[in-house]
C-alpha cells in the first residue's frame, strides 16, 4: 500500500499551561478528501498550520508527503498547495495576473484560464482584488492554492462568503481534484459540505481527536431517533433508542392515525454537536 499523505503521532503544541493540541494521532490517506472539523479553539487551525510547516510543534512526530514540514524544502513546497487566509485587497495584480505569477512557482501548473473558470472567476479575470467581493476574493485564494497541481492541498474554510452557486462550483472542483489523485485536507464549519465532499471526517475537541470515520459511520453513532406528533393539538416530541417499537405503541394508541407524525433520524450535525460537548443548538 502507498504510504499515507499525512502521518501524525502524539502531536502536541503548548503555550505555557495552554494545550492547544494535546497528543493528537492522525493519518490521511493519499487521494482522499479529508475534512477536519471542530469548534473554534479546538486546535484544528494549529494542527493544520503545523502540517503546513508554518508553526513549530512542541512534541510528536509529523510527516507530510514523507517529509517533516518543520524542515520543508522548496521541492516539498512545490508538491503542496496552500490556501492563504486572505488575498491582499491592495494588490496591483488582476486575478489572472495573480494566477500567472503563482503558476511560475511550479514545474507543471494548471492552465490559468481553466483554473479561473473552475472557481467561477472568468468574468472577473481582469479585476484587481480590491474590486472583488469577499466571496470572489475567497475563490481567488482557492485558485492560487490549486494552480500548481499539488499532490496535497490544504483548504481552510474555503467557501466562506460563497453564494450557493459558487459553493456547488467549488464542490465540483474538489471532485475533479480527487479524480486527478490529489489529496485534499479541508477545514470547514459547514457540515453539509463535509458530508458532501469528504471520504473521512476527523473531529477535534480540546486539542484531541474525538472521532475519525466516514460521514455515514459518524451518523450511525447516533443512539436516538426523534419522533414528533400532535396529541390533542399539542406538539409532542420524544427521543427514542427503539423507534420501531415506539412507533408501534404510538400507532396503536391512536388507532393507526397519528396527526403530524414526523420521524427524524440523527444528522451529522447532531452527532458532531454531541461529540464536541454541545447538546443544544439555538433555534
Amino acid at each position: 500500500m502507498n504510504p499515507p499523505a499525512i502521518a501524525v503521532t502524539g502531536l502536541r503544541k503548548t503555550y505555557g499551561d495552554n494545550h492547544a493540541v494535546n497528543g493528537l494521532d492522525l493519518e490521511v490517506r493519499r487521494g482522499e478528501v479529508f475534512a477536519l472539523l471542530g469548534p473554534n479553539g479546538a486546535g484544528k487551525s494549529t494542527t493544520v498550520e503545523i502540517l503546513e510547516g508554518f508553526r513549530r510543534r512542541t512534541a510528536g512526530d509529523v510527516e507530510v508527503l514523507g517529509v517533516d514540514p518543520a524542515h520543508a524544502t522548496r521541492a516539498w513546497r512545490e508538491r503542496v498547495g496552500l490556501m492563504l487566509q486572505n488575498t491582499s485587497g491592495q494588490s496591483f495584480l488582476t486575478a489572472r495576473e495573480t494566477l500567472v505569477h503563482a503558476s511560475k512557482l511550479y514545474p507543471s501548473p494548471r492552465d490559468v484560464d481553466e483554473t479561473l473558470a473552475a472557481v467561477g472567476l472568468t468574468a472577473k479575470a481582469d479585476e484587481k482584488p480590491q474590486k472583488l467581493s469577499g466571496g470572489q476574493r475567497r475563490r481567488l485564494d482557492v485558485a492560487v492554492a490549486v494552480i500548481g497541481r499539488p499532490e496535497l492541498v490544504f483548504l481552510d474554510e474555503p467557501t466562506t462568503g460563497f453564494d450557493p452557486e459558487a459553493r456547488r462550483q467549488f464542490w465540483d472542483m474538489i471532485s475533479a481534484l480527487k479524480d486527478d489523485g490529489t489529496t485534499v485536507v479541508l477545514t470547514t464549519h459547514y457540515l453539509d459540505e463535509a458530508e458532501r465532499l469528504a471520504d473521512r471526517i476527523g473531529i477535534i475537541a480540546a486539542g484531541a481527536l474525538v472521532a475519525l470515520d466516514t460521514p455515514s459511520g459518524l451518523r450511525s453513532r447516533a443512539t436516538t431517533t426523534q419522533v414528533s406528533w400532535l396529541d390533542h393539538g399539542e406538539h409532542r416530541t420524544e427521543d427514542t433508542a427503539t423507534p420501531g417499537e415506539f412507533l408501534r405503541t404510538l400507532l396503536a394508541a391512536h388507532d393507526g392515525e397519528v396527526p403530524g407524525l414526523e420521524v427524524r433520524r440523527a444528522s451529522l450535525e447532531d452527532v458532531y454537536l454531541d461529540l464536541v460537548g454541545i447538546s443544544e443548538v439555538a433555534a
